[in-house]
């Protein structure tokens, strides 16, 4: 029997225009395809016709196969021989599970390749016209994911320069609280960046004392959420020709810098 090899792929952010080289070959060759719920379905038309896919979900507040389920599957498939691609939004170590998976494979002794992916957390705000780092208004940044909240350091998260926040959608009244409790202007600017790189991409632009007002009664749902100045240097930045929407009402928002 032939050697089998898992690859475990970042499929980037938004459609297949920003996939790897790297990745769009392995994909044609491809014998099966485990793939998450927020993958562009044009890259898994990719696909070459004769391999079998396999939808793992892995997409918050939706019935997903469990992680230790998803880690038998792929030693499954490798250790009969196929060529196994691991397909993650994104790039596959952020914030992903791709630890346990690598430990299921080695513990089998499963041969796997780690292939990377353009992040939401660089692409969304790039997508969106907002520079991460600037040499006045943001040094540095910092990103987090906000699925457990009460598990972070808000206090150190209130002092950086620009803060990006995935998996926030849901608990983004928790995100602002936090951070004015502990001492964040609430003039601070903020963009939600939804289904960055998608065609159905949506920006809501404000500050952390209207924001929630703004996106009441919204799904947010994927989203990239940048707190922070630079949020401000859009407005210079933007294309003259951006089609996707963005969503504005704070007048304090467009205030010269």
């Amino acid at each position: 029997m032939p050697s089998g090899k898992v690859y475990i792929i970042g499929a980037g952010c938004g459609t297949a225009d920003y996939l790897t080289l790297r990745a769009y070959k392995l994909l044609q060759q491809a014998e099966v395809l485990v793939y998450d719920a927020l993958v562009d379905p044009a890259i898994i038309a990719l696909r070459a016709a004769t391999c079998e896919t396999c939808f793992v979900g892995k997409r918050g507040g939706q019935p997903s196969i469990k992680q230790p389920e998803i880690d038998r599957l792929l030693v499954q498939y490798c250790q009969q021989g196929k060529q196994v691609i691991r397909l993650k939004t994104g790039d596959p170590f952020i914030f992903g599970r791709t630890t346990t998976e690598i430990q299921a494979l080695k513990a089998a002794n499963c041969q796997f390749e780690v292939i990377p992916g353009i992040s939401s957390v660089l692409a969304a705000p790039l997508l969106a016209a907002i520079p991460l780092t600037d040499r006045v208004l943001s040094r540095s940044f910092t990103v987090v994911s906000a699925h457990a909240p009460d598990e972070l350091d808000w206090e150190t998260l209130a002092a950086v320069d620009t803060l990006v926040i995935l998996m926030g959608g849901r608990t983004l009244p928790t995100i602002i609280d936090r951070l004015l409790s502990h001492s964040k202007s609430a003039q601070t600017a903020v963009a939600i960046i939804q289904w960055a790189g998608q065609p159905q991409q949506q920006i809501w632009t404000g500050i952390l004392a209207d924001i929630v007002f703004q996106t009441k009664g919204e799904k947010l749902s994927p989203c990239v959420i940048v707190i922070g100045e630079v949020v401000r240097l859009r407005e210079f930045l933007v294309p003259d020709d951006a089609t996707n929407p963005t969503h504005s009402h704070n007048p304090a928002f467009d205030e010269e810098i």
